[in-house]
């Protein structure tokens, strides 16, 4: 989908011609002469129509007004959560329709601020995303345009910039994590990666087997050996500031396709452990945003990408791994498996002295029992770090809910043969597998995002929904130094763009 942002105040929305005009309606909207604003106040003034939030009155050509149909949405108080719900419901209605060009008219909001036209454009995109990579006969959306019409370029256009960035990104997120496990083996995920590799700022390394157990990364080599797919470990940059500026950090769970192991899951909705890599795929989509913004800050993603299988050659319970740290691991569940790729990825991050380290996962059921799909469980041992990211999860609306690390709950990880077990009991599970990752990650900053209940949706919406790249994105450019004094703050050169591959989703 194309986007453009266009001065259309209300004067000029009459004559746009298009083939549906979506008006956002606020809560205290304030009637003009021109057509559109009569149409809204008679159609208030009748009841058919209200500005609650996703409410919607649809017509179709009406005289005065030049675009074919025209779709009035309730915006409520126009906040950006109450824009999103809007748009969502407009452009979903007008999905099945026959409409390729869409104007979307911010113009009779009062307040058209940068957050509510971002998040309208991610809303936009939410609204009629398709799969289609592995569909014989995949028909393209007809919906091809969305024209974003505001009173003021000059106020809007951050958001606007930042919303785009952000549907490249989510998409692309989406993209990998919804390709069925055939589709999106570590090798071909590794290849996703090089293909970022060809966007400004951004270098590509991938470490295969023989280099990952050169490292020592027992634990990792554990969950990749009883699969015949190999693994990969995927190591991304973002370099748009001076080398001097300390990265931040982003691990993210690459296990593209979870058996369970030796402790094989129930059959029933196993496919659905091909969304297991949301937490990698989530790195991916942030590294793609990052590449349209070009903020001035270094960034670091690391993905230990695997299958986790079944076989002969299977690591089995009871078994007990060195992980890269020197820490022995007694695995009493095979499908307990998140946590071991992370620790050795978590402790690979060490050599960046990275300014913070965030770690992304698909890691447990539990997670999902505790907060469902409304919020990612966040689980940090700085402060101001915590803090940030709730920060940014409030802006970006991809909310997240901070859960305790008391070292009370590492009691049940201890065991008999090893330094740690990979598993505690089943109360508090969540809190238990964010307590082993914490052992690894006492040299930096550090948080824990499981988003096994928001990184996609079963059912008849099944899918994954590109969190949450939002969240990282908003934190991410809230460590962007400010410029003072007319400076900027140091970047590095940029790389020479080339030309990107369509058939990744770039």
């Amino acid at each position: 989908m194309d986007f453009e942002l266009k001065t259309l105040p209300r004067t000029r929305i009459c004559s746009e011609k298009c083939d549906a005009l979506v008006v956002l309606v606020p809560q205290d909207f304030s009637s003009t002469a021109d057509p559109v604003s009569v149409l809204v106040a008679l159609a208030l003034k009748s009841g058919d129509f209200e500005a609650k939030p996703g409410k919607l009155l649809i017509t179709y050509r009406t005289p005065g007004i030049a675009a074919t149909r025209i779709v009035l949405v309730g915006a409520g108080d126009e906040s950006p959560k109450n824009v999103r719900t809007a748009v969502n419901a407009a452009l979903g209605a007008l999905k099945a329709s026959n409409a390729q060009r869409v104007v979307l008219c911010l113009s009779a909001l009062n307040s058209q601020h940068p957050e509510a036209v971002r998040a309208a454009v991610v809303a936009c995109s939410d609204a009629v995303y398709a799969y289609t990579t592995t569909k014989s006969k995949a028909s393209p959306a007809k919906l091809q345009r969305v024209v974003v019409g505001v009173s003021s370029l000059a106020d809007t256009k951050a958001g606007f910039n930042k919303g785009t960035a952000l549907v490249k990104g989510m998409e692309f997120a989406k993209e990998w994590a919804n390709r069925p496990a055939n589709h999106a083996t570590p090798t071909l995920l590794a290849g996703a990666a090089r293909e970022l590799g060809k966007l400004p700022n951004i270098k590509v390394d991938v470490l295969g087997p023989k280099e990952v157990a050169k490292l020592g990364m027992g634990s990792f080599m554990a969950v990749a050996q009883g699969t015949a797919e190999p693994l990969r470990f995927i190591v991304l940059h973002y370099e748009g500031a001076a080398k001097a500026v300390a990265p931040v950090v982003l691990v993210g769970k690459g296990i593209t396709f979870d058996s369970g192991g030796i402790s094989i899951k129930p059959a029933a909705e196993m496919d659905e452990m091909k969304f297991d890599m949301c937490g990698a795929a989530s790195v991916l989509g942030t590294f793609r945003a990052l590449a349209e913004l070009q903020p001035a800050l270094n960034v670091v993603g690391l993905i230990p990408a695997s299958e986790n299988m079944t076989g002969g050659s299977a690591v089995k319970p009871g078994d007990v791994v060195t992980s890269m740290s020197g820490q022995t691991i007694e695995i009493l569940n095979t499908d307990a498996e998140g946590r071991l790729v992370l620790c050795d990825a978590l402790t690979y991050a060490e050599r960046f002295k990275p300014k913070a380290v965030i770690d992304i996962a698909t890691l447990t059921g539990a997670c999902v029992i505790a907060l469902g799909g409304v919020r990612s469980a966040l689980f940090s041992t700085d402060e101001p770090l915590a803090q940030a990211l709730i920060q940014a999860g409030e802006s970006s609306l991809d909310l997240c809910w901070r859960m305790p690390l008391d070292e009370e709950y590492a009691e049940g990880l201890k065991t008999n043969f090893a330094d740690v077990a990979n598993i505690a009991g089943r109360a508090a599970g969540v809190v238990t597998a964010a307590k082993f990752l914490q052992r690894f990650a006492t040299r930096f900053p550090w948080a824990h995002l499981d988003i096994a209940g928001t990184a996609w949706k079963g059912g008849a919406a099944k899918g994954a929904t590109g969190r949450p790249v939002p969240l990282l994105l908003d934190y991410l450019l809230s460590q962007v130094p400010v410029a003072v004094a007319g400076k900027v703050p140091a970047r590095a050169k940029p790389v020479k763009q080339r030309a990107p591959v369509s058939k990744t989703g770039l």
